[in-house]
């Protein structure tokens, strides 16, 4: 069975070294990520003697640096600031210090809201600034594994299956838990699932707050439970206003404030002009699985019953897993997805700087069919010597090769390699 994390553990967060490296030549860092993923955890971590911690989740602190920006910040010669999006006006005040003092990791911040998107904050700190994202636990942070997935498939190496393969009713349980750390430490499922009604609760009630105007917060609740439900599939603000009485604008508006929250991602589709019956429109995914379940209420007996609803939920892990192991590679990706007008697909392509292409498709089922890579083949043949690897990640123990480049393999993949 999948063990919970203990209060105790300390798990190693990989992107260490990249902040590490970032202050050592760059005047702000940014540690961008949901709350409670741990960056205040790796933040303290990095606090030292003349790199005080101050935290804006503290009222007097709140209170000072939104009445006295210029103040709050004059005189601090290095410093951690936790929840920066609390007081967003800090930004032009730190840009103003670093400006006079430009002495490399003055600014260690983390943020809770994807405050790098905000115009006026990107160009007030363009090229002064390094972002680099937490999400929740990988399994190759939980579990102490390389986590060189990605590098190790652009290298051109075949997927290996390595250490203790999950599968079956396991890999549903380690679905269901996801990557927060404070969830891990239920020793329930049920007492993960009242931790993470909590948090989405808090979620929407504070945070939303501190990023946007909007007049009907009330429905937000509402709309992520209709997200929950259309999780993997195509993005249709009209379908989801309508659910909610709102128009498709707003619906498309309140969606991105929950993406600026960390709580769901949109994945662009793939395009090329080698073919002219893509779907354009994005796919929606959510950030971390086992909140994703708590929203849709799945439990493991029914899952292990509906494997079709199972998929949906995995499709999420999976996506969430590729862009952990994204966050600390030196290699920079992109992700999209492919999907055809005869309905065709791949729930991911990894695109590197290079243009060379990975593509992979995620099966809930232990049986994989030529006919399950389908949509591999099309994309191998659009993208020619670009291609690199195709995968099938499905419930399974072993690797199953289906074609040139082409290969059915466990999820253990993900934090094994």
């Amino acid at each position: 069975m999948v063990s919970s994390t203990s209060p105790r553990q300390i798990i190693d967060r990989k992107i260490r070294p990249l902040v590490e490296t970032a202050l050592a030549d760059t005047r702000v860092v940014l540690i961008a990520g949901p709350r409670q993923a741990g960056k205040t955890t790796l933040a303290k971590q990095l606090s030292e003697i003349g790199r005080p911690y101050i935290t804006l989740d503290d009222a007097g602190a709140l209170s000072a640096a939104r009445a006295d920006p210029v103040g709050f910040v004059r005189g601090i010669e290095r410093a951690v600031i936790d929840e920066i999006q609390r007081a967003p006006e800090l930004m032009l005040a730190i840009k103003e210090s670093v400006d006079r003092d430009d002495t490399p990791g003055r600014f260690l911040l983390t943020g809770s809201a994807n405050i790098a998107t905000a115009p006026t904050i990107a160009d007030s700190l363009a090229g002064r600034m390094a972002t680099i994202s937490l999400l929740p636990f990988a399994q190759s942070e939980i579990q102490s594994t390389p986590g060189r997935l990605l590098d190790r498939l652009f290298a051109g190496e075949e997927p290996a299956v390595g250490g203790t393969v999950v599968f079956g009713h396991d890999l549903i349980d380690l679905v269901l838990q996801g990557g927060y750390p404070e969830a891990l430490r239920r020793s329930t499922p049920a007492r993960r699932t009242a931790w993470l009604e909590d948090y989405v609760g808090q979620i929407l009630d504070r945070d939303v707050r501190d990023i946007a105007n909007i007049d009907q917060i009330n429905r937000l609740p509402r709309l992520l439970n209709v997200l929950a439900e259309h999780a993997g599939q195509l993005v249709n603000h009209s379908s989801f206003g309508a659910a909610l009485g709102l128009s498709s604008v707003t619906a498309q508006k309140y969606v991105a404030i929950l993406e600026r929250l960390f709580l769901v991602r949109t994945v662009a589709p793939w395009s090329s002009n080698r073919l002219s019956r893509l779907i354009k429109t994005p796919k929606l995914h959510f950030l971390d699985s086992g909140l994703l379940a708590a929203l849709r209420q799945d439990e493991a007996e029914v899952l292990n019953m509906d494997r079709t609803r199972f998929g949906a939920l995995l499709e999420s892990f999976v996506v969430s897993e590729l862009f952990k192991l994204a966050s600390w590679t030196k290699r920079r990706v992109s992700f999209s997805h492919y999907r055809t007008k005869d309905q065709d697909e791949v729930d991911v392509v990894i695109e590197d700087r290079r243009g060379r292409i990975i593509g992979i498709e995620v099966k809930a089922s232990a049986t994989v069919r030529p006919h399950d890579f389908r949509g591999l083949r099309q994309l191998q043949e659009a993208a020619g010597d670009r291609f690199v690897r195709g995968l099938v990640l499905h419930d399974h123990d072993r690797v199953t090769p289906f074609g040139e480049k082409l290969q059915a393999a466990p999820l253990s993949v993900l934090w094994s390699m």
